[in-house]
């Protein structure tokens, strides 16, 4: 999972104040990619299927795909996904914490 870091120096086409944007606006690349890169390949398959199931997925073999959308719809999806990843893993470390607690349990 490779992160863009110049996606978010574009002018925005509204004037609309948004303090995540300009909080990731001032972190280094190397701290946006090191975040990306620690999406495990599990959270990285379901986020990729969510994505997909939002966009529709033919198999680009078969047909020439091309989704037209705009940029307030694309940060809309963007943010889903990215409220997916943090959710997932959070849910993957209660997963891992709770199977450490029952291991201990059984001691």
């Amino acid at each position: 999972m490779v992160f863009d870091s110049n996606f978010f120096q574009h002018e925005s086409e509204t004037t609309i104040k948004n303090t995540l944007v300009e909080y990731l606006q001032k972190q280094h690349p190397e701290t946006l990619e090191r975040v990306a890169q620690s999406a495990t390949p599990e959270v990285r398959e379901i986020i990729s299927h969510n994505v997909q199931g939002l966009l529709g997925s033919l198999p680009s073999e078969g047909f020439n795909v091309q989704i037209v959308t705009d940029r307030q719809n694309l940060a809309n999806l963007l943010a889903s996904a990215m409220m997916t990843g943090y959710f997932l893993s959070l849910m993957e470390k209660r997963k891992d914490l709770e199977e450490s607690i029952a291991n201990t349990d059984s001691l």
